[in-house]
């Protein structure tokens, strides 16, 4: 485990494993889409995701008393997801080091489903594909080009700013979303634990 003066407190995928393994794992929160936590996740984790997190953190403050560890794609919206729970209470709030990609790369055990696109790669596939259509839509409408300066400008705020609102509009999409993943769901899995051959 580090702690970084202006980061998150993080935890590697060799700790968690060990600690998994010893049976002093953590309550392991999965903050990606639905969908990409039903392609692949941590076996005993519980997918909230970062939208719904930010909106009901309060009242998930009350179902996360002990160590909660915070896993994403890469460790971005954990990053993100750690800041809301801290900002209502939570300090023992940890972030898994280079997220599901760090889990799997050490091959850690994972539970798998149908494969899907993750969010970075839709938001690529997206931005990319609106700058293509301008720039060659320009020859014929000139004003076009400015959809590409304003995609280019869009990605280099959430660059700056570590968010992404292309990709939080992609994840309310029907394919982003999955199996139903509400407020409601999210508070029994958590009060109960994960049930054998669920989601979660």
């Amino acid at each position: 485990m580090t702690m970084t003066p202006t980061g998150p407190r993080t935890l590697d995928a060799a700790t968690l494993r060990e600690l998994i393994d010893s049976g002093r794992a953590p309550r392991l929160l999965d903050v990606r889409t639905p969908a990409e936590f039903e392609t692949a996740h941590i076996p005993g984790s519980y997918n909230v995701p970062l939208d719904l997190l930010r909106e009901h953190r309060a009242e998930l403050r009350d179902h996360l008393d002990e160590q909660v560890v915070l896993i994403c794609r890469s460790g971005a919206r954990a990053s993100q997801a750690e800041q809301s729970l801290a900002d209502v209470g939570l300090p023992r709030l940890k972030v898994l080091t280079g997220g599901i990609l760090a889990w799997q790369a050490a091959h850690a055990p994972v539970v798998e489903g149908r494969r899907r696109w993750d969010l970075e790669r839709q938001v690529r596939l997206v931005a990319g594909s609106i700058v293509l259509a301008s720039v060659l839509g320009s020859v014929f409408v000139p004003g076009l080009v400015w959809v590409a300066g304003l995609i280019g400008a869009g990605l280099t705020v959430a660059a700056l700013t570590d968010t992404c609102a292309l990709g939080m509009l992609l994840g309310r999409l029907p394919y982003n979303r999955g199996a139903s993943c509400d407020l409601d769901t999210v508070v029994g899995q958590l009060r109960v634990g994960p049930v054998p051959g669920s989601r979660a």
